[in-house]
């Protein structure tokens, strides 16, 4: 088009590709949120991934190094205690395997086969993890017990000492990994704007609160076979050692069962935090292309990383070239702001779309989008869409 209308139309979409090619270019080093409120949702994966290895291999290295420690007292002075304790520490140190091949299979990039990637093989993997210490720790630990009880009755060794100073090595050494595992949760917990507690209750990365259940199970359990095997040298029975060993078994299907449930959760595919959902909702909401929010939907692929779809009403009167700009613009906008979305897809919808408004209300409980109002929508299409067109779609020149 040659004519003044024709330039002033084409001119407005170069504008809109060279604001939207400088805001890409902007992401790849992306300048300080604008909001307050976004502070919390910077790209921190980096570091808190080389902080799970090293809690991880803290971890194994500690379980490793005390389950020979019990393995030998327990054999030595025929403790049921000491010998669950050992199966504990064997179960501990398959599950920190089985976190280190989390880690390093959910960092694959995607492919073909896999196009949102293999993050969630870490939620897999800590699921075995589960299973593990439910098998061996749990499992052994109260065959033990019934067998210590129901067994021969047996004097006390005159061993049993042993097992006093095995114990407190074991404690310190499980204190130690302890203290690396809830010093990185209370480092995410307080990037994140969470409480501990929150956290654990809910955490992204399932690795970490593996190795806090493993953690205070084990030093918990250290109190149980040491009271049990105290018990047993000041009565005589061999019945408060199957007690204890019944009560690690008891401990360590609880904490299984916990991370199980988070796995589960997380392979199922679950929302994002909210409060980012919110804030995407924020931002949505400020684009003036965007007439309304109809619906959003999102889904933790990975550790730090999100699905976002967000179904919106566009302003009337923006031909398709605009729009796919707007498109354009608004995704590298997210991305620079949110470093943990992953894929973002935005999809057109009318608000007024009834059938679509009864199933955001059934899955949230509340509709997004405003009540249709053909005078107000009129006002903001009007203004959002600028001059009038003509019949041929373009603005008169100015």
């Amino acid at each position: 088009m040659e004519n003044g209308d024709g330039r002033s139309l084409q001119n407005d979409m170069v504008n809109r590709s060279g604001e939207s090619s400088s805001r890409r270019s902007a992401t790849a080093a992306p300048a300080e949120p604008t909001g307050t409120a976004t502070a919390e949702f910077r790209d921190s994966a980096p570091a808190e991934a080389d902080e799970s290895t090293l809690t991880v291999l803290l971890a194994l290295g500690a379980n490793a190094g005390v389950g020979l420690l019990k393995l030998a007292a327990g054999l030595v002075t025929g403790s049921g205690a000491l010998l669950s304790e050992a199966a504990h520490s064997a179960g501990d140190s398959s599950t920190e395997l089985l976190l280190l091949t989390a880690l390093r299979r959910s960092d694959r990039p995607a492919d073909r086969v896999h196009p949102f990637g293999y993050g969630k093989e870490r939620y897999f993997w800590s699921l075995l993890a589960a299973v593990t210490i439910l098998i061996s720790g749990a499992a052994f630990s109260i065959f033990q017990g019934f067998h210590t009880i129901l067994g021969a009755a047996e004097e006390p060794s005159d061993k049993l000492w042993i097992n006093y100073p095995v114990l407190a090595i074991a404690f310190v050494l499980e204190g130690i990994s302890f203290r690396q595992a809830i010093g990185q949760v209370r480092g995410a917990a307080s990037r994140g704007r969470r409480s501990v507690r929150s956290y654990l209750r809910d955490p992204e990365d399932p690795t970490v609160k593996s190795v806090v259940l493993e953690d205070s199970a084990a030093l918990i359990g250290l109190l149980l076979a040491g009271a049990g095997v105290g018990l047993h040298q000041l009565t005589g029975s061999s019945l408060w050692d199957g007690l204890a060993s019944l009560a690690i078994g008891a401990l360590l299907v609880a904490a299984a069962y916990a991370l199980a449930q988070t796995c589960k959760g997380l392979l199922i595919g679950k929302q994002a935090d909210v409060r980012l959902v919110r804030a995407i909702e924020a931002r949505l909401e400020e684009q003036p292309e965007i007439l309304d929010l109809v619906d959003v939907l999102t889904m933790m692929t990975g550790v730090h990383r999100v699905l976002l779809c967000a179904r919106v009403d566009f302003v009337e009167g923006s031909t398709a070239n605009e729009l796919e700009l707007a498109c354009i613009r608004i995704d590298a906008d997210l991305r620079a702001e949110f470093p943990s979305l992953d894929e973002i897809f935005l999809q057109p919808v009318p608000r007024s779309d009834a059938l679509l408004r009864e199933r955001v209300l059934s899955r949230y409980g509340r509709v997004l989008a405003d009540e249709p109002d053909a005078e107000v929508g009129a006002r903001r299409r009007s203004a959002a869409a600028g001059p009038a067109r003509d019949r041929n779609g373009s603005r008169p020149a100015k």
